[in-house]
């Protein structure tokens, strides 16, 4: 049963809609490490690495904090707190005869989070789960490069006042996810999409993979993920991204 649902799962990947030609291709590498405090209440840290433009530059790494509770055998709700270092990428503003050319840059995000999620198992081991979350992503203003080029005299000239802005944004998350979760499996393989959205559906992450469980406190997790960008800010839009993941987790 278990090799034809990942079989299955492998064939979604393959059928995955708006699969663009001029995406890029990226890796996340993630570490958890979880230590349940009681029967309701657990804490996890939480830090990952990712890459873009074909694995060939780093986009961000991040730590993070979270605690969850757990209010009824179906339903659990979230908290935490994460720190991004973020490759933001260059961007060129082209006039009639001079240029500005901000080139790509690494600096600080702070990101907020709050989570309501329920499951339930509706056949045998076929579990479903819906998760809401809220979150608040803050960039502080920082002083950065801009070149000011002139088509015209051929000329290049720093811009050393110039400063980006700070920027916040609320977003809602919604992921609808299906798993096949069996006791005393070594696999549980799952499938979901998530949908991103802030007065608009800004983008959509399909993710097959499966946890692997090596023993009661260690496990690993592979997945494909596919991100479709749909209605983003000009200034934070992504490229379409296909993302292969590893993941580790240590429980306490």
């Amino acid at each position: 049963m278990e090799k034809r649902l990942i079989i299955l799962l492998l064939a979604v990947v393959a059928a995955l809609p708006r699969l663009y030609a001029q995406s890029e291709s990226g890796m996340i590498l993630g570490l958890e490490v979880e230590k349940k405090i009681n029967k309701q209440l657990g804490v996890s840290l939480e830090a990952d690495y990712r890459s873009r433009n074909d694995f060939k530059t780093s986009d961000r790494w991040s730590v993070g904090l979270n605690a969850d509770y757990k209010l009824a055998k179906w339903l659990k709700a979230d908290a935490g707190y994460t720190y991004l270092n973020t490759h933001f990428g260059e961007k060129i503003t082209k006039g009639a005869s001079k240029t500005k050319w901000r080139p790509s840059y690494w600096g600080p995000r702070h990101r907020f989070h709050a989570s309501l999620g329920a499951d339930y198992k509706v056949w045998s081991n076929l579990r479903v789960s819906l998760r809401e979350r809220w979150q608040y992503t803050y960039r502080p203003e920082k002083s950065v490069e801009r070149w000011k080029i002139d088509e015209t005299l051929k000329t290049k000239s720093l811009d050393s006042d110039y400063i980006r802005e700070s920027k916040g944004k609320h977003q809602l998350r919604t992921r609808l996810q299906v798993e096949w979760d069996q006791k005393r499996a070594m696999f549980t393989p799952y499938a979901n999409v998530e949908f991103y959205n802030s007065m608009a559906i800004e983008k959509i992450r399909y993710t097959v993979g499966t946890d692997i469980k090596i023993t009661k406190q260690h496990s690993f997790g592979l997945y494909y993920r596919f991100q479709d960008m749909r209605n983003s800010d000009a200034e934070d839009a992504d490229p379409d991204m296909h993302y292969f993941g590893v993941g580790y987790k240590l429980k306490l």
